[in-house]
């Protein structure tokens, strides 16, 4: 349970992070929370010759509206997403879904960034992300690039993310005023990865459903868009029948895998009724 030996490194720019990653090649890794990281050094499933520690860059950090857009450095922790008002007023799902994730004391350190960035099916960002619209500010050796969330995740652990890129911001395109919202998470115990979680963000117009998203967490070796199922409610009033459709349409594209958890069909079982309860409580929400 020790590491094994890496030399240390605390960038103050992203612009110097960009340049040790690239100078050191595969060897290096980038640290934002570490709760990821760590553990798997800790196990020798991770052995990096060089670990770059972004928590020196303080252009990483803090919550800002732009325009229709809402702005979150990603070295910022989920403490600190909990404690913003801008996300409590604009985009409330990530309050509740940051509420959701481990336990106080990881959530005072672990990162936004570091949730969206490493490809991990179980964490509860990237879904909520791909629900969210949300796209990824990639710096690197050969300058910046936007990456829709939709688009980045390719595989458990793989992503969009080239060797010597860091995450910096995400951007996420403010809700409609008064959008309904619910992130339904099913868990063993507190601090859990997910057995299944679902994002819903709607609107309702004259009682029925205008708009929505859906977004499935560990239940794919990717994070998934349930496009179909957000279809099927489209012009209902998320009657028992509608809301039966889209968690059979949401199961239809899930592949988990069989853990300690459960088996498949228990987990994709439990994710259709995720589905419905968001729908349901986002709803409930909606103005």
């Amino acid at each position: 349970m020790i590491p094994g030996p890496f030399s240390y490194h605390r960038p103050a720019t992203v612009a110097d992070a960009v340049k040790l990653l690239s100078t050191l090649g595969d060897e290096a890794r980038p640290l934002a929370g570490g709760h990821s990281l760590v553990p798997m050094m800790k196990l020798r499933l991770a052995t990096p010759d060089h670990l770059v520690d972004l928590h020196g860059i303080a252009g990483l950090k803090g919550v800002r509206r732009d325009g229709g857009k809402i702005l979150i450095g990603a070295m910022t922790t989920q403490h600190e997403l909990l404690a913003s008002d801008e996300i409590a007023k604009s985009v409330p799902i990530l309050h509740e879904t940051a509420l959701l994730i481990a336990d106080p004391q990881v959530r005072y350190r672990g990162t936004i960034g570091g949730n969206v960035a490493n490809g991990d099916p179980g964490n509860d960002m990237p879904a909520l992300m791909m629900t969210l619209g949300a796209t990824y500010r990639l710096e690197g050796k050969s300058g910046g690039r936007d990456v829709a969330a939709a688009e980045f995740y390719q595989g458990a652990y793989f992503t969009a993310l080239e060797p010597d890129e860091i995450l910096t911001v995400i951007s996420i395109p403010a809700p409609a005023a008064g959008h309904g919202y619910a992130y339904e998470k099913l868990k063993r115990k507190v601090g859990d990865y997910a057995t299944a979680a679902a994002a819903v963000v709607l609107t309702m117009a004259g009682g029925k459903v205008a708009t929505c998203t859906i977004g499935l967490t560990n239940l794919h070796e990717t994070p998934l868009l349930a496009t179909d199922a957000a279809k099927a409610v489209i012009g209902t009033s998320l009657d028992p029948a509608t809301l039966k459709k889209a968690a059979s349409a949401a199961e239809a594209i899930m592949s988990p895998a069989a853990d300690a958890r459960g088996p498949v069909e228990y987990r994709k079982h439990v994710g259709g009724i995720m589905v419905a309860r968001a729908l349901t409580r986002a709803a409930a929400r909606a103005k």
